[in-house]
């Protein structure tokens, strides 16, 4: 199996928890922006597996906007294959919408922001175990795609992870650390015009209390979906594209 894995970005931000943990153990990370012109890879073969990460952008701009059209066709194509694939946030409703679910906003308008509980189902077995909350930062939800497991719920949007082969689609955000919390919210000079935010103080606290443990929960989910590199003559690294931190949603 190759050593090579390939993180798609839709800004300019580097994500600082999965990364490293997985050039720890052997692969190499290269990341590519569609959204800056960087072309996702066309060998498939030639990578273990792909990490598609978050973005201001909405799945459903693949109706109008090319790259993301584009972004949508290579996702079937990587999952159609059998390939392992960790779809986070908006990168979990690209995935449900290559497997021809639907995305869209909750019913009342609400955004689900901060640290939520997650409730898993019997499907999921011991996948979440010690894991209670999880971090949001989106306005938007996948419908479960046909053929695909129900991993856990949540209770603003239904449909909080699923799997369907060796592809997982998440809503939450394992990769977010405290300081990208810090700086998401310091960035955000609308946020208390987001409907269902909470409070900036109470959205903070979170860090401290749930952090730890998701963090420590990410690096278990990591090593369960893709385990370590083969031995390789190359040392492992990170290839990174972009850098800027507007990468919620």
């Amino acid at each position: 199996m190759s050593n090579r894995i390939v993180m798609v970005v839709h800004s300019e931000w580097r994500e600082r928890r999965i990364t490293p943990h997985l050039a720890s153990h052997g692969y190499q990370v290269e990341c590519r922006c569609p959204a800056q012109g960087e072309p996702l890879p066309d060998n498939l073969d030639d990578y273990a597996g792909a990490i598609v990460l978050g973005g201001v952008q909405s799945a459903n701009d693949a109706d109008s906007v090319d790259y993301m059209r584009q972004e949508l066709d290579w996702i079937r194509r990587w999952v159609e294959g059998g390939r392992r694939y960790l779809g986070i946030c908006l990168g979990g409703q690209l995935l449900a919408r290559a497997l021809g679910a639907t995305v869209k906003p909750h019913p009342e308008g609400l955004h689900e922001i901060g640290y939520w509980p997650i409730e898993p189902t019997h499907e999921a077995g011991d996948l979440f175990s010690g894991l209670s909350h999880v971090y949001h930062w989106h306005k938007e939800g996948f419908d479960l795609p046909r053929g695909a497991e129900l991993l856990a719920r949540g209770s603003r949007f239904p449909h909080q992870a699923f799997r369907w082969g060796a592809a997982y689609g998440l809503q939450f955000h394992p990769e977010v650390t405290g300081a990208d919390v810090h700086g998401w919210l310091g960035e955000t000079s609308d946020y208390e015009s987001r409907l269902g935010a909470p409070p900036r103080d109470v959205h903070l606290a979170g860090i401290q209390e749930h952090d730890p443990t998701l963090d420590r929960w990410t690096r278990r989910f990591i090593d369960r979906w893709i385990g370590k590199a083969r031995a390789t003559a190359e040392p492992a690294s990170v290839s990174i594209v972009t850098a800027s931190r507007a990468a919620h949603g």
